[in-house]
Formats: structure tokens, C-alpha cells, sequence
């Protein structure tokens, strides 16, 4: 649906986006992660249309966005982190505004917008002023703008910003559902909002793509022996030392008291070293036998500092 090609954007001398190269299949749901000032927000407009590319492709459904950029509009919805609204309008009144705006077929209007008040829960408030809405209640103004015409492509910039718990839970469940008919790129700062909804995540650091893959997948590839949990049993301050001392081990910690003389301990690694055969070893020749040893899972959260970072995963191949 969507094909990003050697994608790059300068600023002067200032290269925002780096020759980035990245598919979203059709109804996939895509987190488009990155750090302030990593070229998130210039590759979404250069995607929209808002901004001309310095070279590389952008097509949406099949057309490129230089050669057809009506085409590839009418087929994006886009919800930028401040939604484009006007105060002085009530909720009907700029949604009808839009919708003439986007040319959407004007015997299908009025159902249409009736719909889509209803999808994101803004039927209530449909008289009233923006002006007079609460934050949360203009973002959803912002993402009913970008459902009229019914486009293949969604954009979403920060969709959940400003909405309380029970809000953020509503619009997390609508996004999910408009994904069985439409593409969505969703870009977050909230991580674990991206595990709960994405499919697949492309991370950008400093206009170059850092990481791609399944949040799965890109989890394991993290924990691959990076961190550690351990049950040992043995004199806590003896088993410290002994593994304090094994090579290639950055730290460790005792965490818990499971029982007498058996105790949790986390341990991380230099360079996602695979060490446990040392450990083993190690442990087994102080008398000091181990009852539990596991990678320890990667969160979104350490997956985004380890890459921005370059400490860790890496683009992976597309299967």
C-alpha cells in the first residue's frame, strides 16, 4: 500500500531524512518511532504531500506522490500532532467544511459524518463550539477530520495525546478497527501504546532507519542474552562475586529472597555476549547450583533507548 524508496530530505546542509527505504502492506498497522528531531515528522509529510522529497520515491496504492499528488491525497487521512481545526466552527459545522474541502460526495455527507461522529463518540457534542471542547474531545475532532472520505491510508501523529485513561483505551479500540479496511502509520511517544497496537515498528535515528521488525521480534533480538535472570542458590555475597567476575559481564544485582539461601539475581552482558555456558560452569565449581536461568524480556521502552543509542539491535531482514 505504502513504498518508501531512498527517501531523502535536506535542510540546507542539514540532512533530515537519510536515503530511508520502507513497505506498509495494505491493513497493516505500522509505529513510526523515533527521537525529537529524528525525521519522523518530515517523512510523514513527505508521504502526505505537505513536503517535497530532495530525492527518492513515495508511492500510496500504487501512485507516486510527484507525478499524482491528488491521487495519492484523496487516499490519505491525516492527523497531525496539532489538529488543523477552527475554533469558531461547532463540531458539524467544520466537518462539513472538510468535508467539502476533501471533495467527498456530497449525497453521501450527511451519513457519512453521522458515521463517523458515532466511530469516534463525538454524536453528544456535534453542536457544540470546538473552542469550547476539552483537549481530548478536539483530538478526536482531528481524527474524524481525517476519516471523511473514507481513505485507504491513515496518518497519525500522537492520536492519543491529551485524553484521559478511559479515552486513550476508546481510541486505541477504534484505531484497531479501522485497520480491517485501511493502512495506519501511527507515530507515539507512548511505547507501550505501540505494543498494544502496531504490528510491525520502524524505529528512525538521526534520518536513518534504526530498527524494523515485529515489536516480538525486535523484543527477542534485544534479549538475546543481554539480560539475564537467575535463581542460584548459595550465600548471596559469594554468588555476587562469582558472577561479578565472570568476563564479558557489565553488572549484576540481587533482586530477590525466594527462599533460605535462594535468591534472584539480574545480570546484563557486554555486547549481548551469549555467556551462560560460563555461568553454568562457574556456578557448578563454588558448589553453587543454579535453579533458573532465562533471557529477560525487552520492553518497547529498552528497545527504542537501545537502538537511538547504537547499543544494541539492528535493522533486520525482511522475511
Amino acid at each position: 500500500m505504502i513504498e518508501i524508496k531512498n527517501l531523502v530530505k535536506h535542510y540546507g546542509q542539514v540532512v533530515a531524512v537519510n536515503d530511508i527505504s520502507f513497505k506498509v502492506k495494505e491493513g497493516e498497522i505500522l509505529g513510526f518511532l523515533g527521537p525529537n528531531g529524528a525525521g519522523k515528522s518530515t517523512t510523514m509529510n513527505i508521504v502526505t504531500g505537505y513536503l517535497p522529497s530532495t530525492s527518492g520515491t513515495v508511492e500510496v496504492d500504487g501512485y507516486d506522490i510527484l507525478t499524482h499528488p491528488e491521487e495519492v491525497k484523496k487516499r490519505i487521512g491525516y492527523l497531525p500532532e496539532q489538529p488543523p481545526l477552527y475554533k469558531d466552527m461547532t463540531v458539524t459545522e467544520y466537518l462539513n467544511f472538510v468535508s467539502d474541502l476533501k471533495k467527498a460526495p456530497k449525497n453521501k455527507k450527511k451519513s457519512e459524518l453521522s458515521d463517523i461522529m458515532e466511530l469516534v463518540g463525538l454524536t453528544d457534542h456535534r453542536k457544540r463550539l470546538i473552542d469550547n471542547l476539552s483537549k481530548g474531545y478536539r483530538q478526536r475532532v482531528g481524527l474524524a477530520q481525517a476519516l471523511i472520505g473514507n481513505p485507504k491510508v491513515l496518518i497519525l501523529d500522537e492520536p492519543t495525546v491529551g485524553l484521559d485513561p478511559k479515552q486513550i483505551v476508546e481510541i486505541r479500540r477504534v484505531i484497531k478497527g479501522l485497520a480491517t479496511d485501511r493502512t495506519i502509520i501511527l507515530s507515539t511517544h507512548i511505547l507501550p501504546e505501540v505494543s498494544m497496537i502496531c504490528e510491525r515498528v520502524v524505529i528512525i535515528n538521526k534520518g536513518q532507519i534504526a530498527a524494523e521488525d515485529t515489536p516480538d521480534r525486535l523484543s527477542s533480538n534485544l534479549s538475546k542474552m543481554s539480560k539475564l535472570n537467575l535463581t542460584v542458590k548459595g550465600d548471596k555475597d559469594k554468588v555476587l562475586k562469582t558472577l561479578g567476575n565472570i568476563p564479558n559481564v557489565k553488572y549484576v544485582t540481587m533482586t530477590t529472597k525466594a527462599e533460605d539461601l535462594v535468591y534472584k539475581y539480574v545480570l546484563e552482558t557486554k555486547n549481548s555476549s551469549d555467556i551462560r555456558e560460563e555461568i553454568f560452569f562457574k556456578m557448578a565449581e563454588n558448589k553453587m547450583p543454579i535453579l533458573e536461568i532465562k533471557p529477560s524480556a525487552a520492553t518497547l521502552e529498552d528497545i527504542f533507548i537501545s537502538v537511538v543509542s547504537n547499543t544494541g539491535i539492528t535493522q533486520t531482514e525482511e522475511e
